[in-house]
Order: structure tokens, then C-alpha cells, then sequence
């Protein structure tokens, strides 16, 4: 009889978070509201920042944070090709250049010595990203900030439940995190926007609803005041009670997802020490706690005999999912083609980006998974290259 199928990802939701789903169906109140700001609550104490404002996803967060600072034609962006395309994306759509930052080759995270070299006068800001769990250099990235008058907005997508010399990541400066159906704490769609900036974070309330005077939900008035005001042009990015719901119950194991990613992973990078041609990404050597999102590796074709899109799948039809955390943005089809018309010359030194891109394979990995389930990945790893 054949296995059931391996995801590469499944959420923590357990019959407590179905029941708050339900309670809040049956409850009226479907859309923006009290679930909303408890969830903002709890992620405010959690992060231990001032400000929290939570989102339709991380992606409507970051075209507000940006369109907030004033990111506009003739600005420039710094942020790493090895990334989700909607960074990119929005920045270009506002109008912006998308300066791309080469990372380091083990870790797959930028730093302030790569960044430094491409500020100019038209750098706006800086959108470092904290990958897979780990986090980045924060000290050095708010020193160069601050050095140059330039903005830094944490792509913390991959980073609740990441921490930084003690601190949790959202409590350094202004954050996004995504609570997409494949991270950590999940609203099935969803982000959050933390920060300090008081006039940032009342923007961003103001701009992910119409542009109104107040917000989605008013907690005084326990819903949008009637008589509300469109200061400015808005857009529709709120989070609805049925999504933040599903947050709550999660945020609050949060610690406990986290110990049984990093029991998985740590019996990963065991059974993976074995295999030649298989290579974990590295563990930065600064001190941070790592909420381990992704399980990934790079797959060096000349020791292993197969390629990563291959490797892929073989895996599959092995009834193993996997996947891939990022392909370079720079070498998307819009971005190849259009970029130099665009943008002009980009940067040539990102040998560290081209090359993980081609070999970094994400493994299954979520709390639900049992160390077996690991022993089946590698055998099934094991027969592919035997193969």
C-alpha cells in the first residue's frame, strides 16, 4: 500500500483554533473587528513594540509602509533579489528602482557591507529580509540606517518567533511579518505591521481602509464610526475576524511550534551529514533564536548526480513534496526582460544569489511531522541519487 502523500508544509491548526473559527461565525461579526485587535494585542506584547496594525497580508503592508515613507519615481530601493517577487513588484510599481543586494553565500541573508556599496543619493530605503527563520544582523542594518538617513523595514515574512540578541524580532524597528497559510502562525491570508513610528503606523491604519478618518474597527465604538471622514485616497487591505481568529490559539503555542521545528530540523541536518552534495544553509554565529520556517538545502549537482528541479521531481513521484525559496527575482522572466529598459545596468555581483538559486531545495517540514517522516525523506533522497 503506497504512503499518503508528504507535504513540503501544514498548519499548526488544532481543533481549538476550528472551534474559535466557528464561535466567531456563528458570532455575526465576521469581517474586522474584535478578533482583529486581540490579535493586534497579543503580537504588540509579544514583539514588545508600540504599534501593531494588522493586514490583509504582508504584501499589502509593505505597498503601504512604502507608499508611507513617500517611495515614489526617481527613489530607490535596496532589497535582495532572493526573495518573494512582491517587495520587488510593488516597488517597481510605485514607480521606484529596485536596487538588487547580493547575500551571503551561507546563510542566504544580506548584510550592511554588501548593502553600503549601492546607496546613493536616491536610496529611500532598505528592505533587508530575515530568511527561513534565521534572523539578519539587525545592529549593523540600523547602524547603516541611521549612518545615511535611510529607512529600514524588515521583510520579517519568515521571522515571528525569531529573535535577536534576546530581543524578538518586531521590537527593533519597523516590521512585516506574513501570516500566509504555509508560515509559522498562519491567518490563512495575512500580515502584520509592527513598529515604533506613531505617524507610520496611524498612515497605515488610515491607508488599509479607504482612507478613512478611523479605522475598520474602533474599539471604543465597537465599529467604524458612521460619520467617518476619507482623509485620503485608500485601499482595502483589513484582515477579517475569521482570519485573526485563527492567529490566536497559534500565537500562543508559538513556543511550542517552535521547539518541535527545531527538534525536526535538528534530526534533519543529522541524517543530511550523511549525504554528500547536500548542504544545509548555515547558522549565523551572532546570537539569535531561530523559529526554523523552511528546511532548506542546497543541492550541488556535480557530487550528487541530479539537479534541483530534478531532485524535486523525483520526490513527488516518491509522493514527497518540495519546494523553492526563491528563485532570484532578477532572473524572472518580467525582470530579466524588462529590467535594463526599466532601470538601467543592475548589479553585476550577485554571484552568491545566482548560484544558491539554482540549487536551494526547500524540504518538508511543519510540527505535525514525526522524525520517521524525516527517515522517509532521506531514503527517498538516498534512492534518487543511488538512481
Amino acid at each position: 500500500m503506497s504512503q499518503a502523500f508528504l507535504p513540503l508544509c501544514r498548519p499548526a491548526i488544532d481543533d481549538n483554533d476550528i472551534q474559535a473559527v466557528t464561535d466567531v461565525l456563528r458570532s455575526g461579526w465576521i469581517t474586522t473587528g474584535p478578533k482583529s485587535a486581540e490579535l493586534e494585542n497579543q503580537v504588540q506584547q509579544y514583539t514588545q513594540t508600540s504599534h501593531v496594525v494588522s493586514l490583509s497580508s504582508a504584501s499589502a503592508g509593505m505597498h503601504l509602509v512604502l507608499l508611507a515613507l513617500g517611495v515614489g519615481p526617481g527613489d530607490e530601493v535596496i532589497t535582495p533579489s532572493l526573495t518573494w517577487v512582491s517587495t520587488v513588484n510593488l516597488i517597481t510599481l510605485l514607480g521606484a528602482k529596485p536596487v538588487f543586494v547580493d547575500v551571503d553565500q551561507d546563510t542566504l541573508m544580506t548584510t550592511a557591507e554588501l548593502i553600503e556599496p549601492l546607496i546613493t543619493d536616491k536610496t529611500k530605503a532598505i528592505v533587508p529580509v530575515h530568511y527561513s527563520g534565521a534572523s539578519l544582523d539587525l545592529d549593523a542594518l540600523y547602524a547603516l540606517g541611521d549612518k545615511h538617513g535611510i529607512a529600514i523595514v524588515e521583510d520579517a515574512a519568515h521571522a515571528l518567533g525569531t529573535e535577536y540578541q534576546g530581543r524578538p524580532i518586531g521590537k527593533t524597528g519597523t516590521c512585516l511579518f506574513s501570516l500566509h497559510a504555509i508560515k509559522n502562525v498562519t491567518t490563512a491570508e495575512g500580515g502584520i505591521l509592527t513598529t515604533h513610528d506613531a505617524k507610520l503606523a496611524e498612515r497605515v491604519r488610515r491607508l488599509k481602509f479607504h482612507g478613512l478618518g478611523v479605522d475598520a474597527f474602533d474599539r471604543e465604538t465597537q465599529g467604524r464610526a458612521p460619520q467617518a471622514e476619507v482623509i485620503e485616497p485608500g485601499f482595502k487591505y483589513n484582515m477579517p475576524d475569521i482570519c485573526a481568529v485563527l492567529a490566536l490559539g497559534q500565537l500562543e503555542r508559538i513556543e511550542q511550534i517552535t521547539a518541535k521545528r527545531t527538534e525536526l530540523v535538528t534530526y534533519y541536518r543529522q541524517q543530511l551529514a550523511q549525504l554528500d552534495g547536500f548542504t544545509p544553509l548555515a547558522i549565523p554565529e551572532y546570537d539569535h533564536k531561530h523559529c526554523w520556517h523552511l528546511m532548506i538545502v542546497r543541492v550541488d549537482p556535480s557530487q550528487t548526480g541530479i539537479n534541483r528541479d530534478d531532485l524535486i521531481a523525483a520526490l513527488k513521484v516518491r509522493g514527497i513534496g518540495a519546494g523553492i525559496h526563491f528563485k532570484a527575482i532578477h532572473t524572472q522572466k518580467y525582470y530579466r526582460e524588462n529590467y535594463a529598459s526599466l532601470f538601467g545596468e543592475i548589479n553585476p555581483n550577485l554571484s552568491n544569489t545566482e548560484r544558491n538559486s539554482q540549487q536551494i531545495c526547500s524540504l518538508p517540514l511543519f510540527p505535525s511531522m514525526e522524525l520517521t517522516d524525516i527517515d522517509r525523506v532521506i531514503a527517498a533522497i538516498k534512492d534518487i541519487v543511488g538512481q
